[in-house]
């Protein structure tokens, strides 16, 4: 049986924004669907596999900020897929302001732009997730859903064998929003609700045997590299 292929769909260029599709087979789950206005770019990305919408058959949310869940309604219009997003992310998905704690310099300023306030084609999620966990084997799919709190309450990661995850946004690499540079340094988003809580959920990851980490902004990056910017988030709390 082949093993599901995890395919990087460059929302914004250099690794700036991310979404992921997992391919497994003639079937595919989309991880973010990027910001609004993104169909074409997945769209470009399921037909270099020779899939159409028809093949999505799920769609997750690693959360409901406007940069990953923006284009979920209009993707849900096309595919007919089902959105699976947290029970803690409903409010955001259906038009809650998010908590915005900026991490740094870029993330103020950012804050300013009103960027990522602006409103979007809001939704209620077809499945929402309320355990701690949420495997997808008995659709075909050998991956689980972990709920992995800090970056937003109700934030998710996704994992899949050999110790790759999709985590969202609970770790970011490269400068300014991410990407661009430097893509291998480890550091914060430029919004984080709860730091510890994100430390807490890496750690998590880590002793599930996570190895890749691909990331909302910037990555991958190695076991190794999380484990450094853990260390970091629990020297210092903002």
């Amino acid at each position: 049986m082949t093993k599901p292929h995890i395919e990087t769909i460059p929302i914004l260029p250099l690794g700036m924004l991310n979404s992921f599709l997992i391919v497994h087979g003639d079937d595919a789950i989309l991880v973010d669907t990027g910001l609004p206005g993104s169909e074409a770019k997945i769209f470009k990305t399921l037909k270099k596999h020779g899939l159409s919408w028809l093949n999505v058959k799920l769609t997750i949310l690693t959360h409901a900020h406007i940069d990953h869940a923006g284009s979920a309604f209009g993707i849900k219009a096309l595919t007919a897929a089902p959105i699976c997003a947290h029970v803690l992310e409903v409010p955001y998905c259906s038009g809650q302001p998010p908590k915005l704690a900026a991490t740094g310099p870029f993330g103020r300023t950012f804050q300013k732009t009103g960027a990522i306030e602006r409103p979007f084609p809001y939704f209620k999620p077809d499945e929402i997730m309320t355990a701690g966990e949420m495997g997808l084997e008995d659709r075909g799919f050998p991956l689980k859903i972990i709920h992995t709190p800090g970056h937003t309450p109700g934030s998710v990661s996704v994992l899949l064998e050999n110790g790759r995850v999709i985590a969202g946004d609970l770790a970011a690499s490269g400068v300014l929003l991410g990407g661009i540079l430097m893509r291998s340094k480890p550091k914060r988003p430029p919004f984080e609700e709860d730091q510890l809580a994100v430390a807490t959920s890496l750690e998590l990851l880590l002793q599930r045997g996570c190895k890749t980490f691909y990331l909302g902004h910037g990555g991958p990056l190695s076991a190794d590299r999380i484990k450094e910017h853990v260390s970091a988030l629990r020297r210092v709390q903002v």
